[in-house]
């Protein structure tokens, strides 16, 4: 038998006389108990007590798993785990260049040490990235940076999977700063395709994808959009301190880092516009990145290719700035005083294009095709963007104080 407490039961039991206001008492208790908790929802919910997460059907599911409509009413259901699709025309875009991008490594010979012993002495002096845009045959064909290959031993192309592939140069430009390499095709199983970079708006969305800092980053991609159309960047050929020629390039805000170099810039189509080449890297700048047009790298591209080097038209002269010239060397040429600007011929080779036209040494050009040509910079654009090899071009030029005028006949043989 239990334990049984007589004076318990004596002392609790209800005495009947009472239980009707027993039983009133608790129905009022318990109506006061909703009427709390109805009022206490809102506050309750306010304070994230009673949180409210998404469901598909578009009704809200309570922390207990019940679903409740727009007014909080409970409607009956289960809970569904819900799958989202992350595709965006940013990552189709990616899917669809993303394995046309390449690591490039330059080779350089001459490393010492135990590693690079039994290798002939070669060692990784750089890296940088670049793009396939041709599969012909048993080949196919890698665009990148002319400074990305500058003074290789070898060249190695390292593919989206990894795979290492030896690489031919083809030709390279000093001037666009772009190469091309020949790789097997047998590993190659996506080529870029080429947009219009003519047609590209301020303020439209690219993508940057390339091995930024080398292999550890290989494939990444940054987003930005075309900050400014048609720059022109001076740009020092052989590093005397004195511009050489103006590279017109797009800006974007993508992040572009060392190692993305010879990279690729997409459309949202995922269309190349862009070769990446450069970034201003100042402490007091931020996102801005330089990228070749691809409609102006196109002819250099295929050039390169077919004849290992580009086809410009030549005039077969050595140029100098007349803004760059000191005063009392000036004396010597003999300009008017109201004439400061021009390109003085400080060399013209026999038997080339200037000669037979006539040109000689110390004259000053200051006139092409109607054209005025302030300085060096000004020639080589007028020459390599608007004219071609078999061209005539009208030149005007001082000699000895007086103004004269021939006509030149370009050629593309370098004499």
């Amino acid at each position: 038998m239990g334990y049984y407490d007589q004076d318990y039961q004596s002392r609790y039991k209800p005495q009947k006389g009472n239980r009707g206001g027993f039983f009133l008492a608790s129905l009022a208790g318990a109506i006061v108990g909703v009427l709390l908790i109805i009022l206490a929802i809102p506050t309750l919910s306010e304070y994230g007590v009673l949180p409210y997460k998404v469901v598909p059907d578009n009704s809200l599911q309570s922390a207990d798993g019940q679903n409740q409509d727009d007014n909080n009413d409970v409607i009956p259901g289960e809970t569904r785990n819900v799958s989202v699709d992350v595709s965006t025309g940013v990552t189709k875009a990616v899917d669809k260049a993303g394995e046309a991008v390449v690591g490039i490594t330059n080779i350089r010979s001459g490393g010492s040490g135990f590693w690079f012993e039994n290798d002939g002495g070669r060692q990784a002096a750089g890296s940088g990235s670049g793009v396939i845009y041709k599969k012909d045959g048993n080949k196919a064909f890698v665009v990148t940076n002319h400074h990305v290959i500058e003074d290789a031993t070898d060249l190695e192309v390292s593919l989206k999977d990894g795979t290492k592939i030896p690489a031919e140069l083809r030709g390279s430009d000093p001037w666009t700063d772009l190469a091309v390499l020949e790789i097997p095709a047998e590993k190659v199983k996506t080529v870029a395709e080429f947009g219009d970079s003519d047609k590209l708006r301020v303020g439209e969305p690219v993508i940057a994808i390339g091995n930024p800092l080398g292999a550890t980053f290989s494939g990444s991609v940054t987003q930005g959009i075309i900050s400014g159309l048609e720059r022109a960047i001076p740009v020092d050929i052989n590093q005397d301190g004195v511009p050489d020629w103006q590279a017109e390039v797009l800006q974007t805000d993508a992040a572009i880092n060392p190692g993305n170099s010879g990279g690729a810039l997409v459309n949202i189509d995922g269309q190349l516009v862009g070769i990446n080449s450069m970034k201003i890297a100042q402490s007091a700048v931020e996102g801005i990145g330089l990228s070749i047009p691809v409609n102006s790298a196109r002819p250099i591209i295929n050039d390169l290719e077919q004849y290992g080097e580009v086809k410009r038209p030549y005039m077969g002269v050595d140029l100098y700035s007349v803004n760059e010239i000191p005063a009392y060397a000036l004396q010597e040429i003999k300009l008017p005083k109201d004439i400061n600007y021009g390109v003085a011929l400080r060399r013209v080779m026999p038997n080339s294009p200037a000669d037979k036209a006539g040109l000689k040494e110390l004259d000053v050009i200051v006139e092409m095709d109607g054209e005025q040509i302030k300085d060096a910079v000004d020639l080589r654009k007028h020459l390599y963007n608007k004219k071609k090899v078999g061209d005539n071009m009208q030149i005007k030029y001082y000699r000895d104080g007086k103004l004269e005028e021939t006509t030149l006949k370009l050629s593309g043989e370098i004499f």
